[in-house]
């Protein structure tokens, strides 16, 4: 949930003006909460209750004046107060024993303040409490519009403690078992199942749920009355202090009638099968899917293989807590009345299109190569803890030379480069033949082919002359000299995407606009990439961290220096011919799929696209809607989903090498690993934060860094991409190759390649 705070509210009950009260008022304005000064009890309940100011800080040093603790009895007695820090002022004494808090709690105070009228002391003390009681007290008030959630909901829901003892259930509860809240805490419902033992049964929930997993499945609970009833039951484990389980939630919905019930059945069975093996496969997973149930895909004809896909949409946990509240709202849908289903449906639509889809990330010690990989891709770095920066000189942009030779149309191109290019419609296209034929610059002579192929030159009405210089200008703002992040990794990325384009789904989706845009998008995606990360350039406090304000740093640039390079030089403006507003339009698509790449919102992106995609076509297929209906259409056509979708294909076709090929998908984890290193070495010798500590040239084992990012980023997107464009090929390269990282740390070895025998 996010959580917007408003500006604090500070109300000073003084009687006379003092150095104190001074003190507080100043140390109001320099933390920039708002102040209003009371001088009497009547006119400080009638500003509170006009105001309802966040803390209160009352003077009891001169009861001559009024009684303090009598007021804040008083305004404890107003609802408003509920979530309000008061303070309370008293003399500081160093003749007497201290005397007890006591009747001050009593009274309503939050905390009591011995006078010190130094203006640092009351600044000191408003901060605090800004990040104590009244953070505290902010979150207790965000919460009681998720209680509001839970009492509505017309599915049963009961938390338990640790123990299994109720502590509360909602209204629904109450109405499914035919009890009183009040007489249900302290109990245990659950009953033996038909055709199971109770022990076995509770051994199968527990063995899951007790090493913090979800289970789901039905079991019978016995109602007030005596009577039996079938639930489909979801037990979530919640962690709380010490990062142990504290609570578990159940969330239960009746099985009404038999055939939902087999049909349920059946679901829950597959998703229990997948579990216990995700359970087994705990070490690499982390409560992800375990890649091994998947090596069968594609064997079983593409329609058995959509409804595995489907089935793996369905049981992802990269769920963040919006997407939970999603299932909650879509569950209580199938049994509310049409104009509350209607409204449900608006909240929705206003839930899956803004900013909620970010999950808790979590990483364990026991594994600094996620951490690290984490820390340095998903982060826009630590602050600077040195004066050393390093700084991106002035931008030179590279102008291509009249010298370069270079193809003047397709049919000039080079037998070898032609023969090279032979199967680029191909996923298993051979990219790094493709650079060695070309010396490293094989994103003009793939570029002319593809975009070609795709009709580029005649939806921008520019000639080929003119594409062919771009992709030159493009191409030369590459750094050859990174080992990962250079001309050929853009040409790697088109392919890509030219290939998921080609996919059918796709082509039902996206317009030739779009198609262009991505096209454009994957070859200008890293250029003048500095084969740093951003992390490491916002460490140094480059040039570029400085003029993006540490955010999307690269990504910005890169969609900002495309354009620049392109429009300076009509020789090279693909655009120039465009109508202006068909190009803003293009313009616009393009930023925005250059800015998906940026990985500090990766799993925002993957968790709307399967919410907002996966899911509910999952739904319509199952419904029996599996046809071109006008509900797949629109999932498929909306403006909103066309978005996702792009971000979605340009994300996957940027960080496909796990998919590729074995030997490419080698020679890729090869490639970045070296980037790395060069990044750990810089920062060592440039006494920056090392970010990704794991990539010590000497000491990094590569097979562990590759399932690391494969497990952490790579299955849970793949899964949802091959379920929505059916890509049996790229599953199993994937397969294959965290076989073959396996294999090579199973052998506790840190290299590329194992030793010849």
């Amino acid at each position: 949930m996010r959580l917007h705070q408003d500006q604090l509210q500070v109300l000073l009950v003084f009687a006379e003006e003092d150095e104190q009260s001074s003190g507080f008022r100043w140390a109001c304005d320099k933390a920039g909460f708002r102040c209003n000064l009371a001088r009497t009890p009547q006119a400080a309940l009638e500003c509170f209750l006009d105001k309802h100011h966040d803390i209160i800080i009352i003077d009891h040093r001169h009861s001559r004046y009024f009684d303090a603790e009598a007021l804040c009895r008083s305004i404890r007695t107003t609802k408003a107060s509920e979530n309000t820090v008061i303070i309370c002022v008293v003399q500081r004494h160093t003749d007497r024993e201290e005397s007890s808090i006591l009747p001050l709690i009593s009274a309503g105070f939050t905390r009591r303040y011995v006078e010190n009228s130094s203006r640092m002391a009351c600044y000191n003390e408003l901060i605090q409490l800004e990040f104590g009681q009244v953070q505290a007290q902010f979150k207790l008030r965000a919460c009681n519009s998720l209680f509001t959630a839970l009492e509505k909901s017309q599915e049963a829901i009961e938390i338990t403690s640790e123990d299994h003892v109720i502590q509360y259930v909602n209204p629904a509860f109450e109405t499914m078992m035919g009890y009183q809240i009040g007489e249900l805490i302290e109990k245990e419902l659950t009953e033996v199942p038909i055709n199971e033992k109770k022990a076995d049964f509770l051994d199968t929930i527990n063995s899951c749920i007790k090493i913090g997993k979800e289970w789901q499945g039905m079991y019978y609970a016995k109602k007030k009355n005596g009577d039996s009833i079938q639930q489909n039951v979801k037990i979530l484990p919640v962690i709380g202090q010490g990062g142990k389980i504290r609570h578990y939630v159940s969330i239960s919905r009746l099985c009404n009638d038999n055939n939902k019930v087999e049909k349920t059945c059946e679901c829950i069975q597959a998703e229990s099968q997948t579990d216990t093996q995700t359970c087994r496969h705990k070490d690499m997973r982390k409560g992800s899917l375990d890649v091994r149930s998947t090596t069968s895909r594609g064997s079983d004809g593409s329609s058995q293989r959509r409804r595995s896909s489907m089935a793996r949409v369905h049981s992802m946990t990269i769920e963040a807590p919006i997407t939970k509240v999603i299932n909650i709202i879509n569950a209580a849908q199938e049994s509310s009345p049409l104009p509350v289903a209607e409204a449900l449906d608006r909240a929705l639509e206003i839930l899956r299109t803004t900013e909620l889809y970010s999950p808790q990330l979590g990483t364990k010690d026991e594994d600094p190569h996620t951490s690290d990989l984490v820390g340095g891709l998903m982060t826009d770095g630590l602050r600077r803890l040195s004066g050393n920066e390093y700084i991106l000189s002035a931008k030179q942009t590279h102008q291509v030379a009249g010298s370069l030779s270079s193809p003047i149309s397709l049919n000039d191109i080079p037998p070898r480069i032609t023969e090279a290019m032979e199967n680029e419609e191909q996923w298993d296209f051979d990219i790094f033949e493709l650079e060695a034929a070309t010396h490293k610059r094989p994103l003009v002579y793939l570029g002319l082919k593809i975009f070609a192929r795709f009709g580029i030159c005649e939806f921008l009405n520019c000639s080929e002359s003119t594409l062919r210089s771009w992709l030159q200008v493009i191409e030369a703002n590459y750094h050859s000299s990174n080992s990962y992040h250079n001309s050929t990794h853009s040409a790697d990325v088109l392919h890509a995407t030219a290939y998921f384009l080609s996919k059918e789904r796709v082509k039902q989706t996206l317009d030739p606009i779009d198609e262009v845009a991505a096209l454009i998008a994957a070859t200008v995606h890293d250029v003048d990439h500095p084969g740093r990360t951003n992390s490491f350039l916002c460490n140094a406090g480059s040039e570029l961290a400085i003029l993006y304000n540490d955010t999307a740093v690269l990504e910005s640039h890169h969609a900002a220096l495309a354009f620049q390079l392109t429009t300076r030089d009509g020789k090279c403006n693909i655009f120039k011919n465009m109508e202006r507003n068909e190009y803003r339009t293009l313009r616009q698509v393009i930023i925005d799929m250059v800015l998906a790449t940026e990985m500090t919102k990766h799993f925002e992106h993957v968790n709307k696209f399967v919410n907002s995609i996966n899911k509910p076509l999952a739904a319509l297929e199952e419904n029996g809607n599996n046809g071109d209906g006008e509900s797949i259409k629109t999932v498929l056509r909306s403006p909103e989903n066309r978005i996702l979708i792009k971000r979605m294909l340009i994300k996957c076709a940027d960080i496909s090498n796990p998919c590729r090929p074995r030997e490419q998908c080698i020679e890729w984890a090869g490639r970045i690993s070296e980037e790395y290193f060069a990044q750990t070495d810089e920062e060592r010798r440039q006494g920056l934060p090392v970010v990704m500590p794991v990539f010590d040239r000497n000491t990094c084992s590569i097979p562990k860094s590759q399932l690391s990012f494969i497990d952490y980023f790579i299955i849970d997107m793949f899964d949802a991409w091959d379920a929505f464009a059916d890509l049996p090929n790229l599953m199993e390269h994937l397969n294959n190759n965290i076989k073959y990282w396996k294999g090579l740390d199973g052998r506790n070895l840190r290299v590329l390649r194992p030793p010849p025998e």
